[in-house]
């Protein structure tokens, strides 16, 4: 949670690497007041923090297996870190597939970055994008189409996955028609947080409330919820 003094509060993920843990990495969008007066910030400035809360991504689940990452927007931010963690390690993960989605390709995050680990060809990125420019020569489409396309054993494969909503329900179907478990689906579940201590309401989904017991959810706990409209 980051508070801009005076203005407000706002959950925003760390998207840093957690090899370098004196230094905490945040991936902000101005796109309201505390957003944005925390984006005019300088250098010097205060900054209002506290936490983490909740549960983390499954690393310890995921060695062994192979990993696919699935993102939309600005869902590649709180899954930067999970990619710091996997490279580190390279030798405890199976294939690793990175899928992400963005509105155009101006929007995508960390563009010279998912260049580099491509070079590497330690892990696959296939990048997507809604509405293409002149220049672009990627893929056109939802990030649910690339699934299929993707290298990866889906019996022994754990599946990590953030952006908006509606894009993750697409995106479980899509896994789940490629033979991924419910149990291996981890989705990222942070919205509307406030609190963050599990006393306001705001982000309560059904009996569980994000901020306490997620913001990461296995799939096959929440599946129930995630069927039911307006929660």
């Amino acid at each position: 949670m980051l508070t801009a003094f005076g203005v407000g509060e706002v959950p925003i993920s760390f998207s840093g690497d957690p090899a370098e843990p004196s230094r905490l990495v945040h991936t902000i969008r101005a796109v309201g007041p505390v957003s944005t007066a925390l984006a005019r910030l300088g250098p010097g400035e205060p900054i209002g923090l506290r936490g983490p809360f909740g549960a983390g991504w499954p690393m310890a689940e995921a060695a062994g297996r192979d990993v696919m990452i699935v993102t939309g927007g600005l869902g590649l931010a709180p899954v930067r870190p999970v990619l710091y963690c996997l490279l580190a390690e390279r030798e405890r993960y199976g294939h690793i597939v990175l899928l992400h989605g963005a509105r155009s390709p101006n929007d995508i995050l960390f563009r010279r970055e998912l260049e580099m680990w491509l070079r590497r060809h330690e892990i696959d990125i296939e990048v997507t994008v809604d509405h293409a420019i002149s220049d672009w020569r990627g893929h056109v489409g939802v990030v649910t189409t690339l699934i299929p396309r993707a290298a990866f054993d889906p019996r022994h494969a754990i599946a990590l996955v953030c952006g908006p909503e509606v894009m993750m329900r697409f995106v479980i179907t899509g896994l789940r028609d490629a033979g991924v478990a419910d149990d291996a689906i981890y989705l990222s579940m942070e919205r509307n947080m406030k609190c963050a201590i599990g006393s306001c309401g705001h982000c309560q989904f059904g009996t569980v409330f994000v901020c306490r017991d997620g913001p990461v959810f296995r799939y096959d706990r929440v599946s129930q919820l995630l069927a039911l409209k307006e929660i």
